[in-house]
């Protein structure tokens, strides 16, 4: 699919204290919340408590000066002009649905910004975690697809087919709980698996999930722990090795 000829609409991040997000300090000292390990499918690994809190606030500290422009927070529009209900800002590489680019060609057509090495470490402790030694090693995350969800926003069943790597995508859940949906790969129907991906969830999809049809049918408002620093909502930071070059 080509490119909307419309851009994407920038936007400006809420306050952390907008209406219905408590400001409850989270101590620093608190323990990290319990870890659990599931394969929902195959391929496919959920680990529940992943991210502590006191990294989970980081990432939103990041997150908001991520946001800010050149090549700022913003809703992206597909190719038939739909205007996409999540906010997305993009790191290493822009994502304007369907194709890549190194430039924020949607809005103000700034170079992306670089995506931190603290951040691909991550990604790449996260397939460590997920699958062992042999996938982590080879892993190289150059791109991550950062989306703001407010408790109204939805993400459509699609496949992240943009990218010619095989390798494993990676997804960290921040704030209110969701609700993520997975379809089939090759398929967008029924049977589904909704799984409950809570604040500090870490979600790694790759091997022979790598192209399966996923979405976010649902936000849960309200359910974000206190104290991280999100307007209400839900952050998904989403890191993958893309294959492109240049």
């Amino acid at each position: 699919m080509g490119k909307s000829r419309l851009g994407g609409v920038p936007t400006a991040l809420d306050e952390p204290d907008a209406p219905g997000q408590l400001r409850l300090p989270l101590p620093d000292g608190a323990p990290p919340p319990p870890v659990s390990r599931s394969e929902p499918r195959p391929g496919v690994v959920h680990i529940r408590g992943w991210l502590t809190p006191a990294a989970q606030r980081r990432l939103v500290e990041d997150f908001r000066r991520w946001a800010l422009p050149p090549a700022g927070l913003r809703h992206p529009r597909v190719p038939s002009g739909h205007l996409m209900s999540v906010q997305s800002v993009c790191l290493g590489w822009h994502w304007q649905p369907y194709a890549y680019s190194r430039t924020a060609d949607d809005t103000d057509g700034a170079p992306v910004k670089p995506l931190p090495v603290d951040l691909a470490d991550l990604a790449k402790a996260a397939v460590l975690d997920a699958y062992g030694g042999s996938d982590a090693f080879a892993y190289e995350p150059d791109a991550a697809i950062v989306n703001l969800y407010q408790p109204d926003a939805r993400l459509g069943l699609h496949t992240d087919g943009e990218e010619p790597s095989p390798a494993p995508v990676v997804t960290i859940s921040v704030g209110d709980d969701c609700v993520f949906r997975l379809a089939g790969v090759g398929y967008r129907t029924g049977p589904f698996t909704d799984l409950t991906l809570a604040s500090g969830d870490l979600l790694v999809f790759g091997r022979e999930a790598r192209r399966v049809y996923h979405g976010v049918p649902r936000v849960i408002g309200g359910t974000a722990p206190p104290g991280l620093g999100l307007p209400p909502g839900r952050l998904s930071v989403t890191i993958r090795q893309t294959g492109l070059e240049g």
